[in-house]
């Protein structure tokens, strides 16, 4: 830096200086004019107007010049350095030791508190909580048979011995000598449990023997099972089989003379069919063969009445058409072709029995709110003979099966059937027979059942002025002891009208007995 350049400088640091000692010189005089007795007030700072250039700003002097600045203006940090200090920098010589009052005895928490442990890894995780308990859900029937298992099919076997009192064994018109009478009776429920295919069945069979009649000592027995194969997700298998054993009552319009005791009479047969579903189209056909058999009659002379002729056996093909609209309505059509032939081509009466016939049905399955269920069917069927003789059968068909449950411990069953059926009466083409069953059942307590049953059938010979009506009503009590044992009472009153000369009867049956099922 040149010396006038220097000189200029100073010039100008000066005018700085006197610049801030003007704004200082009018203090004294401001204090002059203060009373005397009144305490000097502290002076604050003067505000600095303007920002002064530091000298570290500056340029320096060239490289081998010495500074003509004085050491506080080219370092003004290092006066400050120099002077002494009350901040001691040092470390105290008792910063490490806690601090302790002198009044205080013995040792402060600090001092046995244990030093917080160093954390080197995570603490491990905890357990998972385990699950609230659920609730177990209550059994809709706590006495219903829990049922033996065999690998994966359960059987729920039952045994029933009853003793009672029927007032016309024979079921025969007049005058009749009742009878005590005892009945054992097996059944024997099938349900398989497997993830595919299913296997469902039910068998019952009876025996009643009557002491001071002992012709009229009958067997009966009933079942059905069915099995269904599960070919793909659309498409199903079909098989079923069926039996059924009955015996006819003395006075029966098919028997031409008196006969002793009850004759019996055989019906099964077994089908077999396929289902599909096309979306909601779903179609069925089925295949079937029933056979009937009916028993040699014991006439009162001793001689034999056959009933080889009354034998046959029927074919049937079915297809069946049915649409789901909703899950709880499903409508269907449905067409049957059948053939009946008898084992004698001509029956005992110079008759050609054997037949070939149509029936055409509309019905529907339905499911209302989950209180009424059933399916509803009815069509018309038309039966033509071999023999010229006998005209065509022709007359409504149909059946009916609704499940109404009006409250959680009331359930009431309707059960309706219209059907043509075969007689070796002469002249007569066949019967047609009417049935309706009503049942209502009221459960007092969850182990206490009360039923009421009433049923009414007719059944008319075509080509005679013959009629049948038959009307059943009585009651039965259950009561269930455990899951095992269980009590059973009945009482039921008969009553046949018929338009047949003798015919008519009235019997009334009380029984009481002991289940035992598993």
């Amino acid at each position: 830096m040149s010396r006038f350049a220097q000189i200029c400088w100073l010039a100008g640091v000066a005018g700085c200086c006197g610049a801030a000692g003007l704004t200082v010189w009018p203090e004294p005089a401001t204090a002059q004019t203060q009373p005397i007795d009144m305490p000097a007030r502290p002076r604050a700072p003067a505000l600095r107007t303007g920002t002064p250039d530091y000298v570290a700003q500056r340029p320096g002097p060239p490289p081998g010049e010495a500074s003509a600045l004085p050491d506080g203006v080219a370092d003004p940090v290092a006066p400050v350095l120099g002077r002494s200090s009350a901040i001691a920098r040092g470390q105290p010589p008792r910063a490490s030791q806690p601090l302790q009052s002198a009044r205080l005895r013995g040792v402060t928490q600090r001092q046995f508190r244990a030093p917080q442990p160093m954390v080197s890894n995570l603490p491990p995780t905890p357990p998972p909580a385990p699950e609230p308990r659920k609730r177990k859900r209550p059994e809709e029937d706590p006495y219903a048979p829990l049922g033996l298992r065999l690998g994966n099919v359960i059987l729920r076997p039952a045994i029933t011995g009853s003793v009672g009192y029927d007032s016309n064994p024979e079921r025969v018109s007049g005058p009749s000598k009742g009878s005590l009478f005892t009945r054992t009776e097996g059944e024997l429920g099938v349900q398989s449990d497997w993830n595919v295919h299913e296997l469902t069945g039910m068998l019952r069979g009876g025996y009643s023997r009557y002491y001071r009649n002992d012709s009229a000592s009958r067997p009966d027995a009933e079942g059905n099972m069915s099995l269904r194969l599960d070919a793909t997700r659309d498409t199903r298998i079909l098989l079923e089989s069926r039996l059924r054993l009955d015996t006819q009552r003395p006075g029966s319009p098919d028997l031409t003379s008196a006969v002793q005791g009850r004759p019996i009479t055989w019906a099964y047969g077994a089908a077999a069919g396929v289902t599909h579903d096309f979306n909601r189209l779903q179609l069925t056909l089925r295949g079937s063969v029933d056979r009937q058999d009916y028993e040699d009659a014991e006439l009162g002379n001793g001689r034999i009445l056959s009933q080889a002729d009354r034998n046959q056996t029927q074919y049937g093909l079915r297809l069946r058409a049915a649409y789901e609209v909703t899950p709880g309505f499903k409508p269907f059509v449905q067409g049957e072709i059948d053939t009946r032939q008898f084992d004698e081509k001509v029956d005992s009466s110079g008759y050609m029995r054997s037949s070939d016939g149509y029936t055409v049905r509309l019905g529907s399955t339905f499911e209302i709110s989950r209180m009424l269920t059933g399916e509803v069917s009815g069509g018309y069927q038309d039966r033509k003979y071999e023999d010229g003789r006998l005209r065509n059968l022709r007359g409504f068909v149909g059946d009916a099966a609704i499940l109404w449950t009006p409250t959680p411990l009331t359930t009431v069953t309707l059960r309706g059937t219209a059907e043509l059926g075969d007689t070796t009466i002469p002249g007569s083409s066949g019967t047609t027979a009417r049935r309706v069953n009503l049942e209502v059942a009221h459960a007092l307590r969850r182990n206490l059942t009360v039923t009421g049953l009433a049923s009414y059938g007719r059944t008319e010979y075509d080509g005679q002025d013959l009629r049948e009506d038959l009307t059943t009503i009585g009651a039965r009590i259950e009561y269930k002891l455990t899951r095992t044992f269980s009590i059973r009472a009945s009482f039921t009153h008969e009553r046949l009208n018929s338009t047949n000369q003798g015919s008519d009867y009235t019997a009334n049956v009380a029984q009481v007995g002991l289940r035992v099922q598993f």
